[in-house]
């Protein structure tokens, strides 16, 4: 074996196949709101009628779709990035494993925070998961969530 690098020996030994450029490229594209998720869910709920705002600045967290004449926010949250419990939100990168760890569970505190101001502000809060989003049988979400929207209290 030629001689390598500590940077080159410490990528052969990583569990990640892409190189530093093309990490921060895919890392770069990720998206905070307007993602495929989102959309899918924002197709359906239009489809069904319902009409909404996005992304509300004035709210905590800035929930993804807002209906304000019934005081409820939705969030649509990635898996991986919000720590569901399904198989994408338990799994941890192998490289820089304490940044990720730190990152993601500030990630999920923010958003125990933005649920409980939500709360206090009186407003209802739906969240859907990318991966309830992404199964074969999403009518079981949709009518889970059009009994929500549709809950006067």
């Amino acid at each position: 074996m030629s001689a390598r690098t500590p940077k080159e020996r410490s990528w052969l030994m990583a569990a990640d196949v892409l190189n530093l450029e093309q990490r921060r490229r895919c890392m770069a594209a990720v998206r905070a709101k307007d993602t495929v998720p989102e959309l899918r869910l924002r197709c359906q709920l239009h489809a069904l009628g319902y009409r909404f705002r996005l992304h509300a600045a004035a709210l905590p967290g800035k929930p993804d779709l807002v209906f304000p004449g019934r005081r409820v926010a939705i969030f649509v949250h990635g898996c991986f990035w919000h720590r569901h419990n399904c198989k994408a939100g338990r799994s941890l990168p192998a490289t820089r494993a304490e940044f990720w760890s730190k990152k993601l569970t500030a990630n999920r505190e923010r958003d125990k925070s933005n649920l409980r101001h939500l709360h206090e502000l009186g407003w209802r809060v739906f969240v859907v998961w990318e991966c309830e989003i992404r199964k074969q049988d999403i009518e079981k979400l949709l009518r889970n969530l059009t009994a929500f929207l549709d809950d006067t209290r």
